[in-house]
């Protein structure tokens, strides 16, 4: 574990967390997973903003914990959670870091979804 580079961002790689006074409503499998107005928007480099959403404002009895783990070296260790009622294209639609790199702090207690996993993501102002 030790052997993993951590990274701080900076100029070539900036992230940037800001609140998002979007609406944003998550479905997957015909049903409401999230729904939030208190979402935190992150831009990581040239990557497309990514909104979390705090877990307060997801429906946790639709979410399954998986074995899946993933590691940025800018953010920290990623778990993973499906949505057993959105099918097979709904396993792993959803990360989470538990304990996120002090730079982006702001995230923890935040997921984020895949949106090629979920029926909908609507984001309204």
């Amino acid at each position: 574990m030790s052997d993993r580079p951590v990274l701080e961002p900076g100029p070539d790689h900036p992230i940037t967390i800001t609140p998002s006074e979007a609406h944003i409503v998550v479905k997957a499998g015909g049903k409401v997973v999230a729904d939030t107005r208190n979402a935190l928007s992150l831009q990581e480099a040239n990557y497309p903003a990514v909104p979390y959403i705090p877990l307060t404002d997801v429906d946790q009895s639709l979410l399954e914990r998986t074995e899946t783990t993933t590691y940025c070296p800018y953010k920290g260790d990623a778990s993973y959670y499906s949505i057993p009622s959105g099918g097979d294209k709904a396993v792993d639609a959803i990360w989470v870091y538990e304990n996120p790199r002090p730079a982006v702090a702001e995230i923890k207690d935040h997921v984020a979804f895949y949106p090629n996993r979920v029926d909908s993501i609507e984001v309204t102002a």
